[in-house]
């Protein structure tokens, strides 16, 4: 069960067991960070759609793997006008690695986020990065988790899937918000979840739609909605990594 009492999908719950089980690095990480919010001003000022592309070997909700070299794929990305990378570091059920987002931020100039299920202070040292994934629904001290990132110089980026865990985030300081279509607990698609939720985030946080975002279309929909930028793993993975983030980026 999550912090809310409710059932989560097996795969969530192997997930977490796994992540409780993680220890962190041996020494106090202190980052560097490029910014996030600069990054999608950025891209705006250019004409693209701020889009984090996310390196995402596989998932318990994608069939197959992709095995190519993740700096590959992260070059391409940014050739393809990404304005920032996620990167999984999750190994047994997404495939990444620490070292693989190591490799990336170093062979790139954009932000890159660390995707993973992080739950104790500790392992926010495993590895530098210029964003980090913090899931309000799986975090117990979430503002003390927020402010551990931030002493270390990361962006934290808090994701949400629900009005009461927004409430969470903005309490906890978040700036970066980060509104997952994808339900967790039965690991169900509504982008009516992003459409649902924006309308109460604070003016002065970047927001971003997560999950679910498969078309220009989508992108359109979630821009209308009050998206600043949106983070796109599997249908940008799903083939010509290049095209597929410039389809999205000139949505």
């Amino acid at each position: 069960m999550d912090a809310n009492g409710e059932e989560l999908a097996p795969p969530v719950r192997s997930i977490l067991s796994t992540a409780r089980e993680r220890s962190g690095g041996e020494e106090r990480v202190s980052v560097d960070a490029r910014s996030f919010p600069d990054a999608v001003a950025a891209a705006e000022a250019d004409g693209r759609v701020p889009v984090i592309a996310e390196v995402k070997p596989t998932s318990p909700t994608t069939e197959g793997r992709r095995d190519d070299d993740p700096v590959d794929l992260a070059a391409a990305m940014v050739e393809g006008g990404a304005t920032a990378l996620s990167v999984l570091t999750e190994p047994e059920h997404f495939g990444g690695s620490p070292e693989a987002l190591e490799r990336v931020r170093a062979a790139v100039d954009v932000p890159v986020l660390r995707k993973d299920f992080i739950l104790a202070e500790s392992q926010l040292d495993l590895v530098a990065s210029d964003l980090v994934l913090l899931i309000a629904r799986f975090v117990d001290d979430l503002p003390g988790l927020v402010a551990a990132a931030e002493e270390r110089g990361f962006q934290p980026l808090v994701e949400v899937h629900t009005r009461a865990e927004l409430d969470r985030a903005v309490t906890a300081g978040a700036d970066l918000i980060g509104v997952n279509n994808r339900d967790l607990a039965h690991l169900e698609v509504d982008l009516d979840t992003f459409e649902s939720i924006a309308p109460g985030v604070p003016d002065d946080v970047t927001l971003i739609a997560e999950s679910g975002i498969a078309t220009p279309e989508d992108v359109r929909r979630m821009r209308s909605a009050g998206a600043d930028a949106l983070l796109i793993g599997s249908a940008i993975m799903d083939g010509d990594v290049t095209a597929n983030v410039r389809r999205f980026t000139t949505a």
